[in-house]
């Protein structure tokens, strides 16, 4: 399984970017997929999960209400849309695939993952 994430970029605060990660290699349906995110010095974190079907999503605090996961199974991508931006969302994105059959909230734990892609840099300008 490949995963390629893009759609990352300078954005000022307030502002919306749309993040796409696109998997080959496997029935995209099958796995169930998730956003972290590394921002300098710091750990990586949980953003968002959702099921293999769409149906779940899970979201980190900081992103509740502001981000939203889903994903096109048709276009085996999954997509992150990030509104009202602020400058602590800068970081390093990255997205994860994993056939983990669990439960949703499962998915905020970085190690039930098993394919991440290469990542994608959004910067929050105050």
């Amino acid at each position: 399984v490949q995963l390629q994430a893009s759609g990352g970029g300078l954005v000022q605060a307030g502002g919306s970017l749309r993040l796409s990660c696109a998997v080959s290699g496997r029935t995209f349906s099958n796995y169930a997929m998730g956003w972290f995110r590394q921002a300098p010095g710091k750990e990586r974190e949980f953003v968002a999960a959702i099921s293999g079907s769409g149906f779940s999503t899970y979201y980190a605090g900081s992103a509740k209400g502001r981000f939203t996961i889903s994903r096109d199974n048709a276009k085996n991508t999954v997509y992150l849309q990030m509104n009202s931006l602020k400058p602590e969302d800068t970081a390093v994105y990255y997205c994860a695939a994993t056939r983990f059959g669990g439960s949703i909230a499962t998915l905020s734990v970085s190690g039930v993952y098993d394919y991440w892609g290469q990542g994608t840099l959004v910067t929050v300008s105050s």
